[in-house]
């Protein structure tokens, strides 16, 4: 099997240059209740710290720290209830754990400033600026790369904003605006994420997956995509997320052929090995 073609990229880190030559693998750390796989269960220092640490040693580049769940259906918590757990995370993985890329996964920016102030290095936005005014120039005050998602509702009312004349089409129209948005104010790091799952139907998210290397041709910005164990894949099986990792491995797969340069997933051991057996 011929190795597939990868061009590095960069980002700032706490003043360093991270330059990874491979896609990247971001480890979804989530310190909800109420998160639609792994909800609960790590939401006390011992745990946190265990998985943190885990997903490090199974090869995630990045740990993504979350402390609202986005699925749909879910209300989103007070920005300052969010707020408090990141700070407690993040300052806790921070000092345990000095050398690791922490993303915040928030898309309000009062934890996103909070958790920037208490270590961490990147903004993770599933709203992409849309739920908060605030949120562009807190990045660009902080001076912190961002991952600019595409979506176009809150989590409780997302999908019953679905429907598209042309997915990608619409959603180049997104993120160029956004774009030239974000680059206006002096943010200087940029990853894309197509969103898949919200405001999305399951045929709509296959079509997007069956067209990423049409966004990966229009856009300079590394393309991030977040597949692991959601209801696009366990819907279509007829199973459950706990039964879904074969299939995102699956979707993974076909998303770096497209082109995506980081995978956000629950489990980075298969996605690190997925990555080895297509670009080494």
């Amino acid at each position: 099997m011929k190795r597939l073609d990868f061009s590095p990229f960069s980002i700032m880190v706490r003043g360093q240059l991270v330059t990874f030559a491979r896609p990247a693998v971001m480890g979804i750390l989530n310190i909800t209740p109420d998160s639609f796989y792994d909800g609960g269960r790590y939401r006390d220092a011992v745990t946190m710290l265990a998985q943190a640490r885990k997903l490090l040693a199974d090869g995630a580049d990045i740990l993504d720290v979350g402390a609202a769940s986005s699925r749909p259906g879910a209300e989103l918590p007070p920005p300052e209830v969010e707020a408090q757990r990141l700070d407690e995370a993040v300052r806790l993985i921070r000092s345990e754990l000095p050398e690791a890329i922490i993303s915040v996964d928030t898309c309000y920016s009062i934890p996103a400033r909070t958790a920037i102030e208490a270590g961490a290095d990147i903004v993770n936005d599933i709203s992409g600026g849309q739920f908060d005014e605030q949120m562009f120039q807190t990045v660009a005050d902080m001076q912190v790369p961002y991952i600019l998602m595409h979506n176009r509702g809150l989590p409780g009312v997302m999908q019953q904003m679905t429907g598209y004349d042309d997915i990608v089409g619409d959603l180049t129209r997104f993120f160029s605006q956004r774009l030239d948005n974000l680059y206006r104010l002096g943010v200087k790091d940029i990853w894309i994420d197509p969103g898949f799952g919200f405001a999305k139907t399951v045929e709509e998210n296959y079509e997007l997956l069956h067209r990423l290397d049409e966004l990966t041709s229009l856009f300079r910005e590394p393309l991030l995509t977040a597949l692991s164990r959601k209801s696009m894949i366990y819907k279509r099986l007829d199973t459950t997320p706990d039964e879904a990792l074969t299939g995102t491995v699956a979707l993974d797969a076909i998303a770096l052929e497209k082109g995506s340069r980081l995978l956000r997933v629950h489990d980075p051991k298969p996605a690190v090995e997925t990555i080895r057996l297509l670009f080494d």
